[in-house]
This record gives C-alpha cells, sequence and structure tokens, in this order.
C-alpha cells in the first residue's frame, strides 16, 4: 500500500456552470499529476462526484460546494444531493445526517462574494471538520493566512486545495495524507496532513467567466 496519497479537495468539473472540465479531462489530469484521490465539489450538484466515483479508476471523494443563505460550505463523503437555500446549521445538519464531512473553503477570500459570511462561520466553528487555509485561486495571499491563522487558533484541521475549473489547475495546491476509506479514517489522516500550496494564474477567473457565459448560451450541454 502506499506510504501516503496526494488528494485534491476541491475541484470542479462540466457538472459546475462554470467549468467545462469533462470526466474524460478529469481521469486523464488525475493520471498525468499522480493524483491518489479527487474530491469532486461541483456547485450545488452531487451527481457529476457520484457518476465520476463509478467510473474512476481511482479513489473519488463525492462532494458538494452548497451555497447556503449566508455563503458556501463543503460537503464531502456525502450519499444524497443537499438544497441549496439553507442556512449554514441546517446544510451541516443535512451533511451530518449523511455521515459526511463539513469542509469549508476559502473562507477570508476578499474578492469571493461567495465566501462564508464571517458571523456564520463564527457560530459554526465548533462543526467545522476541515478549514480550507489555502484555496490556489486566492487573489490576495493574505487572505489564505488569515485562514491559516484562524485554524490554528480553532484547532482546526487544515487544508490546501486547487477549486480547480480547469485542466491545469487540477493537482495545482493539494494534500499529502496516510490513505483512508471513509469518513472517519479521512478526519484521522487530515490530523497528519502536509500541504502543498501553489497558485493559479489570474486568468483561471476568467476561463470560468468564459465557461459559464457559454453555458447560457447553449454553447455546451448541460446535464
Amino acid at each position: 500500500m502506499t506510504a501516503t496519497w496526494r488528494v485534491e479537495l476541491h475541484c470542479h468539473s462540466f457538472y459546475s456552470a462554470d467549468c467545462a472540465m469533462t470526466f474524460d479531462d478529469l481521469i486523464g489530469v488525475v493520471r498525468r499529476q499522480r493524483l491518489d484521490c479527487l474530491a469532486l465539489t461541483d456547485h450545488n450538484r452531487l451527481a457529476g462526484a457520484l457518476e465520476l466515483r463509478r467510473i474512476a479508476p481511482f479513489p473519488v471523494i463525492a462532494g458538494q460546494e452548497i451555497r447556503t443563505t449566508e455563503g458556501e460550505i463543503i460537503g464531502l463523503f456525502l450519499r444524497e444531493e443537499i438544497p441549496r437555500r439553507l442556512t449554514p446549521e441546517e446544510t451541516i445538519a443535512r451533511i451530518r445526517a449523511q455521515g459526511g464531512v463539513v469542509y469549508v473553503p476559502h473562507p477570508f477570500d476578499s474578492f469571493r462574494g461567495s465566501r462564508l459570511a464571517p458571523a456564520a462561520l463564527a457560530r459554526i466553528v465548533e462543526q467545522v471538520d476541515v478549514l480550507e487555509v489555502w484555496n490556489g485561486r486566492a487573489l490576495w495571499p493574505l487572505d489564505n493566512l488569515r485562514a491559516a491563522r484562524f485554524a490554528a487558533r480553532h484547532g482546526l484541521r487544515q487544508a490546501a486545495a486547487s477549486d480547480a475549473h480547469t485542466v491545469g489547475e487540477v493537482g495545482h495546491s493539494y494534500v499529502v495524507v496516510p490513505p483512508f476509506h471513509d469518513a472517519p479514517s479521512f478526519l484521522a489522516a487530515m490530523a497528519q496532513a502536509r500541504l502543498v500550496r501553489r497558485v493559479a494564474p489570474p486568468w483561471v477567473h476568467l476561463a470560468s467567466r468564459w465557461a459559464k457565459m457559454r453555458r447560457r448560451v447553449g454553447a455546451r450541454h448541460t446535464p
């Protein structure tokens, strides 16, 4: 068994409106980047992650980046899709009901309106399993530093992830952890995580906007 795994914990596919990556794209880049595991976390959709998990030749964590009434929370190890626009507390309750993991992405990203509101984060901090302290798409480095300091202050498990929406981003930032097979063993592994941090070029945000525009005019099939 491999001593450690390289795991991408925050990644999107064409099931997200602002991403054009197909499953073939994802499978190919995971192999090229020598990743051992991928968490697919599409915006408000779980179906893509469940399908990729069925066909991929590597372990896939079924996740969903859920838009709550106060910003985004990711659920990992999910079985059923969670509705958007619930309160953060209700969203967490639904993740927990599935035995899932509560992961908060880009908590202090100054340029991201979808981040979890500070007041909401303060209310639910004791229920957070993993805090993303490095998001490869963050435009302002101090925002990631604030996240790392917050996680350390509250004793939270820390993660680095690419938040990939393009092929070139996948596996750009990731965690190195012992192998795991379910949510409890994942959390145990994350307590030993080594974070690999890289910054994505600013143009990736333009790629996401372009993908969203193409989707709106019907240039790409919407699953």
